[in-house]
């Protein structure tokens, strides 16, 4: 049944790729990347992140929020991305060749007064993830975009409450989710940081406010860890990944940013996320063009991977990109496409496995990260998805 499966999504996407070039004109050459070796430490958690090999974002989906204009709260889940997530676009994933779907999470506005989930809410997300989890494949969930001072926010003023608003969300979480086994992890929080200041997204090592952040980034941290583990069922030693301020790379690897204590021995993953070099996969406008011929530019790719290889893989301690990508711009295909091959690759190389963040856009003005048509479970830029696939491990 595998074999048929596995045939069957290889014609999909070679007609995936033929009706894309005919269509638009455009073809991609997947490159050919070389790759330093680098030693990985070979242990269980190293070895459960190359098995994630290539991941997938459930984006702008359950992770939407204020959308006020939506009567039904489970409406929620396509009032961001126009569609509601079905089982055929699940197995799609799995047969296109993906292993890991995160399925980032906003809590706040489907919460009672006293932060009780609405079961409805609750329900649907367990549907969408059982789907995920019935395939074979890993699945992530987390705290999505609830850091603000009235949920969770990291700094002294609002350290009890944040605390309590972790210890909340997440004990209702991990006891709903508990019989599901180790495909399934949690991430505590997603991009922590001071949001509406002038440090929201630049990080500053002697700055005191930067400071007591990242110290209350690692206390949250801790609290979910703990309140995970006295979940029951299989928290015991489901693995765990925490971010350091705005899931950045380099903050990650700053003497300031530690990891929590825990009674299961090396389940903690180090989270981050890397747009980069963000004037070509981020920026607006910035540039459409990314060269594997200049040093620069896959400098932008390398050097924080290096410093996370340093800090954390060498030592035998997981890291996982929870996203990555590069937008769509003025039809630059192939410069993603040597992008993406080149970041999976490097990424591979140093052990550390990547997701795609895919929010079904494909055109306008917004963050055209679109890979899989969500309404007809189909991928647009299926070059992309080779170039990925090909680099991220047997």
């Amino acid at each position: 049944m595998k074999g048929i499966r596995r045939a069957l999504s290889v014609l999909t996407a070679l007609i995936l790729l033929f009706a894309c070039g005919a269509a638009g004109g455009e073809e991609a050459v997947i490159p050919e990347i070389r790759t330093e070796p680098f030693e990985v430490p070979d242990n269980e958690a190293l070895r459960l992140i190359r098995e994630m090999k290539a991941g997938w974002n459930l984006g702008n989906t359950f992770d939407a929020y204020d959308c006020f204009w939506v009567k039904d709260p489970l409406d929620y889940e396509s009032a961001w991305c126009g569609a509601k997530t079905t089982r055929e676009l699940i197995r799609a994933l799995k047969d296109a060749g993906f292993r890991t779907v995160r399925v980032p999470v906003s809590w706040h506005n489907h919460l009672a007064e006293d932060w009780t989930v609405d079961p409805a809410w609750m329900a649907r997300v367990h549907e969408v993830v059982s789907w995920v989890l019935e395939e074979g494949m890993y699945a992530i969930v987390n705290i999505h975009h609830d850091c603000d001072p009235r949920y969770y926010y990291p700094d002294a003023a609002h350290a009890e409450s944040a605390e309590r608003y972790v210890r909340t969300i997440w004990r209702q979480v991990a006891e709903e989710f508990a019989a599901e086994d180790g495909h399934l992890i949690f991430e505590s929080v997603n991009e922590p940081r001071l949001t509406g200041t002038e440090h929201e997204w630049w990080w500053e090592a002697e700055d005191a406010s930067c400071r007591e952040a990242m110290a209350r980034i690692v206390a949250l941290n801790q609290v979910f860890v703990d309140t995970v583990r006295a979940a029951g069922g299989n928290n015991a030693e489901r693995y765990l990944m925490v971010p350091a301020y705005d899931a950045n790379p380099d903050y990650a690897c700053s003497d300031q940013f530690t990891l929590p204590e825990d009674p299961a021995e090396n389940r903690i993953i180090v989270s981050a996320h890397a747009y980069s070099p963000y004037g070509f996969a981020l920026e607006q406008p910035g540039t459409d063009a990314f060269s594997l011929e200049n040093p620069a530019d896959c400098a932008g790719v390398t050097a924080w991977m290096d410093n996370l290889y340093r800090t954390w893989v060498s030592r035998g301690i997981p890291v996982l990109i929870g996203e990555f990508g590069a937008m769509e711009k003025n039809g630059n295909l192939q410069a993603r496409v040597d992008w993406a091959a080149f970041y999976v690759a490097q990424a591979r190389a140093r052990g550390i496995t990547c997701c795609w963040w895919d929010n079904n856009l494909f055109r306008g003005q917004g963050e055209r990260f679109g890979l899989f048509d969500r309404a007809s479970a189909r991928c647009v830029t299926p070059e992309i998805l080779e170039a990925i696939l090909r680099y991220c491990g047997e």
